[in-house]
């Protein structure tokens, strides 16, 4: 089971800076309160829909920014924190439009004008070129930028992927590096710089992860990434651990269940001890389709042919274009 290394292009990590705008607005806010409970309590603070909103495009659910981005630029088209949050989640959900891109740059254009020093609408209006595949403009804004701070990380984003897009990882690689040093907490950056390394067959990818972990290390994604990693470079010894770390984490997560299995049946031909495992797998997620095909093909190997047919026809009938399980029961009948 192979793990796809995603590039998103356009990657912008953007930390917006909320301000105060009027009297009308609610004081004394408790920063632990709710941020849901808060928008329905203040359905028209402008203040608290940009809080809202930023909350959670800084954790990457722009769909779930956007009502609360647009409406806070709706009631206040002059706040331009709410302008320039509302053309970053538009320009950073995943369903977005060119012109939708083509609108969020218009809005980050009014942002630069009104202030020429906001690094965040500069780099902003990098990765709308970046988009369209103007790098050579896209480039300029990022350079601006850095020359009126040396420091911005996200600059260095910015530059990373858009060296990703033209072909160029080494100087990717570099900008990456060059973020996670100006930000040593920025776990996406470590992350990232794994997944490069990880593509290219070296094991120093897994120290990236094991210093994302360090920073994030309630966060399952990250260990996966983690556990995924030792298996493809061929510690097994330390991808079964990290994946029985993981499974007290979270009793009810397959994967880990699953690659348990894997490891047991491709790297150290214990096929009664996979079994086990992708049964486990299937208990929790009964439609895990890669479990049911790699238990027929246990039940194969064990010379067991009806078993064998039966999980396969289970793999097919959760996905019936899984090439794969359709090729061995055809083998089989």
């Amino acid at each position: 089971m192979n793990k796809t290394l995603v590039i998103f292009a356009g990657l912008i990590l953007a930390l917006f800076t909320a301000t105060s705008c009027g009297s009308d607005e609610p004081k004394n806010i408790v920063e632990t309160d709710n941020i849901d409970s808060l928008v329905m309590k203040y359905p028209d603070s402008v203040e608290i829909l940009i809080r809202h909103g930023r909350f959670y495009s800084d954790n990457y659910k722009y769909k779930k920014a956007l009502p609360s981005a647009a409406k806070a630029f709706r009631l206040d088209s002059n706040n331009l924190d709410a302008r320039l949050l509302y053309a970053h989640v538009m320009n950073n959900k995943m369903d977005r439009t060119v012109e939708e891109v083509m609108t969020a740059r218009r809005h980050f254009a009014v942002v630069h004008k009104a202030q020429p020093k906001n690094l965040e609408a500069l780099v902003s209006l990098a990765s709308t070129y970046s988009y369209v595949e103007d790098f050579e403009t896209s480039f300029q804004y990022l350079n601006e930028a850095l020359r009126m701070n040396p420091k911005y990380r996200d600059a260095y984003v910015m530059k990373g992927t858009n060296y990703m897009r033209i072909g160029k990882t080494d100087l990717a690689k570099s900008s990456y590096e060059t973020a996670v040093q100006q930000d040593p907490e920025f776990y996406e950056g470590y992350l990232f710089l794994g997944a490069l390394y990880q593509s290219e067959g070296n094991p120093i990818c897994t120290e990236y992860y094991i210093t994302a972990t360090k920073i994030k290390p309630d966060d399952l994604e990250l260990q996966y990434s983690l556990a995924y990693a030792y298996q493809e470079m061929g510690q097994y010894d330390k991808a079964k651990e990290t994946y029985r770390h993981m499974r007290t984490m979270d009793s009810t997560y397959a994967m880990p269940v699953f690659q348990l299995g894997y490891i047991k049946q491709f790297y150290e031909d214990d096929i009664d001890s996979a079994m086990v495992y992708y049964n486990q797998a299937i208990v929790m997620e009964p439609r895990f389709v890669e479990a049911w095909h790699n238990l027929g093909y246990c039940h194969e190997l064990k010379s067991d042919r009806l078993k064998a047919l039966a999980a396969y026809s289970k793999a097919l009938k959760y996905n019936p274009n899984f090439e794969k399980s359709r090729e061995a029961a055809d083998r089989l009948r």
